[in-house]
C-alpha cells in the first residue's frame, strides 16, 4: 500500500482538486492547472518519442519562465533527471557541466543559444538541443572542420541536430499520452551543481524522497495556502527553487514568472497580480528595500517573505518588516540538503521584543525544520558545542533531506558524509534557547591575532550606518597580526561616508580587534546569480587596497 514519497504526487493531487484554478502567469500567458499540466504531459511524450529513457538527464539553461517551470515535472515524470543549470556561467562552463552531468537533451532560453552553439563540439553526447524561446539555425558540432569529422566522433543516430528543435511546436504537436514509469522514491529527481567558486562545479544528487521532505516541512513551517500568488524573485536552477517549484504546486497556489529580478518590476507584479509571497537571498531583499521611492511608496502590506542563501543582516531585516511591512522569515539550509534544514520559528516571547531586538533574532538560523533531521553544531572531534551562544563548531546534519551524493565525485561525497553526518562548512553557535547562529564561512572566519573575527557580524554593523547599503567583510594578510579584517562597501546612491567614519562607527559598537583596518568604497560587489557575495575575489582584490 506505500506509494512513493515523490513531489509528483503534489501534481497528481492538485491536477484532481484545483484544475480550474490560475497555475501559472508568465507575461501575457497564463495557465490553468489543468492547461500547465496538460502542456507537461505533452512535454514528456516529446521526449519519449526523442529517445529519453528512464535515468537520462535533460539539461535546462532557462530563467524563470512557464517552460522552466514545466521541466520539474514533465522531465521527472517520465523517471529523467533534470540537470537546472545557472544561466549566468558562460560558455564553458556549460560546457562542463552537461558533459559531466551525461545530459543527453539540451534545453536553452533564447539568451543562451549562441553560448551553447559555441560548445557543441564538446557535446558529444547531446543528442537533441531544444530551443524553448527564439530560433536559431544552429551549427553541427566541428564548425571550421569537416562534416565527416563531425560524423566519425559518434554514431549517426546519435549525431545532435544541426539545429535547434522548437519547443512550443513539439508541446503543441506532442501526444498528451506517455509511458509512466515506476519512479522509487531513493530514484534521482535532479543534478543541482554547486556554484564552483573554488573548484570545478559539483553535482548534487537529489532524490525524489528528499524534494518530497523538504516540501512537507516548508508548508509546515511556512504555510503556503491555495489563495497565495507566489513571485518568482528566487532562480527556478538554484535547489530547485528552494523547491516552490512543487510547494506552491502542492498547495495549489499560483505561480508568477519573473525572468529578471528588478526591484521596479517587483512592486509593479506585486500590485498587478496581488502577490503574497515571495523567496529572496538577502542581497535582492537590499535592492527591493533601496528602489526608488515611488516605486515602494504604495506597497502592498502583508507580503511574506522567506529569506536565506546567506545570513541576513538584522538591520536588512528590520527594513524590510518596518519600511514595507513584509513579514520575514528566515530559513536555512544548501543545496546538499534539498535545501532547508533550519527555520528562525517566532516563538510568543519575541512579540514582545522591539523590532530592533526582535529582527537580531530574526537574523538566526534558527532551529530544525519537524522534517529535516538530526541537526549539530559540533567541534573537530565531532562533539557538540555548548548552548553558551559563544564557542564556535560547525553545523552538520543527518536525515531525509541530505542529498544521496555528489554525482560521479565519491572523494567529495566520502568528504562531505563522513562519521554519518553531512558536514556544512558553516561556523556557528547554538544559543541558551536552541536557536542555531551562524557566524561564518569556516572558510571565512577571520583570525587575527590569535582572536576569530565573524565577517558576518562585522557586516551587520556595517549595515547599520546610513550610508551603507552594501558591505562584504574579509580576511587579508598583515604584518602585525597575521591577518585583520578590510571592508568593502557599497554606499547608497547620493550618500557620502568615508573610512574613518565607518570605522569609528564600528568602534563604537564592536570590540576593537573585530573592527575593519581599512575600508574599499565599490559600486558593486562580485556575486554569484544566488545573491551570495564571492569573497574570495574581494581577498584577490589587493591593487585596490594597495591604491588607497
Amino acid at each position: 500500500m506505500e506509494v512513493p514519497l515523490t513531489p509528483l504526487e503534489f501534481a497528481r493531487r492538485t491536477r484532481a482538486l484545483y484544475a480550474d484554478r490560475e497555475a501559472l502567469v508568465d507575461g501575457d500567458l497564463r495557465l490553468t492547472y489543468e492547461q500547465f499540466f496538460q502542456r507537461c504531459d505533452r512535454w514528456s511524450a516529446a521526449l519519449q518519442k526523442l529517445g529519453v529513457a528512464a535515468g537520462d538527464r535533460v539539461a535546462y539553461i532557462a530563467p524563470n519562465t512557464h517552460a522552466q517551470l514545466e521541466s520539474f515535472y514533465a522531465v521527472p515524470q517520465i523517471g529523467a533527471v533534470l540537470v537546472p543549470i545557472n544561466y549566468r556561467l558562460n560558455h564553458e562552463e556549460f560546457a562542463y557541466i552537461i558533459t559531466h552531468s551525461g545530459s543527453t537533451v539540451v534545453c536553452a532560453h533564447a539568451d543562451y543559444l549562441e553560448a551553447v552553439d559555441r560548445v557543441r563540439d564538446q557535446l558529444s553526447g547531446v543528442r537533441h538541443f531544444v530551443a524553448l524561446e527564439g530560433t536559431r539555425e544552429g551549427r553541427l558540432r566541428a564548425e571550421g572542420a569537416s562534416a565527416s569529422l563531425a560524423k566519425a566522433r559518434v554514431q549517426p543516430s546519435e549525431r545532435a541536430e544541426a539545429g535547434w528543435l522548437d519547443y512550443e511546436s513539439l508541446v503543441a504537436d506532442g501526444s498528451p499520452s506517455f509511458v509512466r514509469p515506476e519512479i522509487a522514491e531513493n530514484d534521482l529527481l535532479t543534478i543541482n551543481y554547486t556554484s564552483g567558486t573554488t573548484s570545478r562545479p559539483k553535482g548534487v544528487m537529489i532524490t525524489h524522497r528528499n524534494a518530497y521532505m523538504n516540501v512537507v516541512g516548508t508548508l509546515l513551517h511556512v504555510p503556503v495556502r491555495m489563495t497565495d500568488r507566489y513571485l518568482w524573485t528566487l532562480s527556478m536552477f538554484h535547489a530547485n527553487g528552494w523547491t516552490f517549484t512543487w510547494t506552491v504546486t502542492a498547495a495549489g497556489g499560483t505561480h508568477v514568472c519573473l525572468r529578471k529580478v528588478d526591484p521596479v518590476k517587483v512592486f509593479e507584479l506585486v500590485e498587478r497580480e496581488a502577490i503574497t509571497l515571495l523567496c529572496a537571498a538577502p542581497t535582492v531583499l537590499i535592492g527591493i528595500a533601496n528602489a526608488p521611492a515611488g516605486a515602494r511608496a504604495n506597497a502592498r502590506k502583508g507580503l511574506r517573505v522567506v529569506t536565506a542563501g546567506a545570513s541576513p543582516a538584522a538591520a536588512t531585516i528590520e527594513r524590510i518588516e518596518g519600511e514595507l511591512g513584509w513579514p520575514i522569515t528566515h530559513v536555512y539550509g544548501l543545496t546538499e540538503t534539498a535545501p532547508f534544514i533550519t527555520v528562525c520559528e517566532p516563538r510568543p516571547e519575541h512579540e514582545a521584543l522591539s523590532p530592533a531586538d526582535r529582527a537580531v533574532i530574526k537574523s538566526r538560523q534558527g532551529v530544525e525544520l519537524i522534517t529535516s533531521g538530526d541537526l549539530r553544531v559540533v567541534d573537530e572531534e565531532m562533539r557538540d558545542v555548548p548552548r553558551d551562544g559563544a564557542t564556535v563548531g560547525e553545523i552538520v546534519v543527518r536525515g531525509n533531506v541530505v542529498m544521496k551524493g555528489y554525482y560521479n565525485d565519491p572523494e567529495a561525497t566520502e568528504k562531505a558524509l563522513r562519521g554519518g553526518y553531512f558536514h556544512s562548512g558553516d561556523a556557528a553557535v547554538v544559543h541558551p534557547d536552541g536557536y542555531v547562529d551562524i557566524r561564518d564561512r569556516l572558510k571565512d572566519v577571520i583570525i587575527s591575532g590569535g582572536e576569530n573575527i565573524s565577517s558576518v557580524e562585522v557586516e551587520g554593523v556595517l549595515l547599520r550606518h546610513p550610508a551603507v547599503q552594501e558591505a562584504a567583510v574579509v580576511g587579508l594578510p598583515d604584518s602585525k597580526w597575521g591577518e585583520a579584517p578590510h571592508a568593502f562597501v557599497v554606499l547608497k546612491p547620493a550618500a557620502t561616508a568615508t573610512s574613518d567614519e565607518l570605522r569609528t562607527f564600528t568602534r563604537d559598537r564592536l570590540a576593537h580587534f573585530k573592527c575593519p583596518h581599512s575600508v574599499t568604497f565599490v559600486t558593486e560587489l562580485p556575486k554569484t546569480a544566488t545573491g551570495k557575495i564571492q569573497k574570495f575575489v574581494l581577498r584577490g582584490k589587493r591593487s585596490a587596497i594597495a591604491a588607497q
